[in-house]
């Protein structure tokens, strides 16, 4: 079994309160599941309000395919250009 991490760092620069940053956060994350077979959730930076950081974990039996996902995944969250993207990191365990 393989699984693989993602943190991706966003700066949510339209976000002047939590609620407007949780309604951007929910966007982003609610297309990601809906795309890609993988686990998101907010993991830091909770009550700041223009910056947030997301975990995304994919399982697999092969490296290949985690790996592709997460890439897929994170070009994903750059191209819809709802937050910027201010630092990626992954991990494959």
């Amino acid at each position: 079994m393989i699984v693989g991490t993602l943190i991706v760092e966003l700066y949510i620069g339209e976000a002047n309160n939590l609620k407007d940053k949780r309604r951007v956060l929910k966007s982003i994350i609610d297309r990601i599941k809906n795309r890609y077979n993988v686990s998101v959730a907010e993991v830091g930076r909770q009550h700041t309000w223009q910056r947030a950081t997301l975990g995304i974990a994919c399982i697999s039996n092969e490296t290949t395919h985690v790996q592709s996902t997460l890439s897929n995944v994170a070009k994903f969250i750059e191209s819809l250009g709802i937050a910027q993207v201010l630092a990626i990191e992954t991990e494959i365990i």
